[in-house]
């Protein structure tokens, strides 16, 4: 089975993802871990990563597809992913569709978790103390969620008229949201 996880900044994805690979043995592809990664290990595309991050701008979609590639090619994952945060534009759906293709892969059901900008702001605000995460500024989330909804419209489009498609409220109860999903996959 694999999964796409839906939802601008804050809105629960990671938390969601992590909770779907438990309970379904699934492989988690977080583009903000392989990105964040590739920053850590200072690599090349780390550089470029992180200096446009830092201006709350996405990494290009030539640079995420590459990260994508590697993970969805590798035969031990097959049917067993999870994306949280993959595809963000357009090209992007289009790229994954034709490398799950390629692959022999298909995307089973695909979630997308609508929340609210105030609640956004939030739950980045206790994610900033809890976790500490250094691209949780403030400016930089609302700067991100605002590129999001905008970016991710024709993407959320050309996904909803497929029937394993589903929106859920992210503003609901962590555990509530859990239950839903996991229905829906249990189906």
């Amino acid at each position: 089975m694999n999964v796409i996880i839906f939802g601008p900044p804050g809105a629960g994805k990671g938390t969601q993802a992590h909770y779907i690979v438990k309970k379904f043995n699934l492989y988690q592809v977080s583009t903000g871990d392989l990105l964040r990664n590739e920053v850590k290990n200072k690599t090349d595309i780390g550089k470029v990563i992180e200096n446009t991050i830092s201006k709350g701008d996405f990494a290009t979609d030539e640079i995420v597809n590459e990260l994508i590639k590697k993970v969805v090619f590798d035969t031990q994952k097959k049917n067993k992913l999870i994306f949280d945060g993959y595809p963000r534009s357009l090209s992007q759906a289009k790229n994954l569709n034709l490398m799950l293709y390629n692959s022999n892969q298909k995307i089973d059901f695909i979630f997308f978790l609508n929340i609210n900008k105030d609640t956004v702001i939030k739950r980045i605000e206790k994610r900033k103390i809890l976790e500490k995460r250094s691209d949780d500024n403030l400016n930089t989330i609302l700067k991100r969620y605002d590129t999001y909804m905008e970016t991710t419209r024709p993407v959320l489009d050309f996904y909803s008229k497929n029937p394993n498609f589903y929106e859920i409220d992210g503003g609901e109860k962590i555990a509530d949201i859990s239950t839903k999903i996991e229905q829906i996959l249990s189906v």
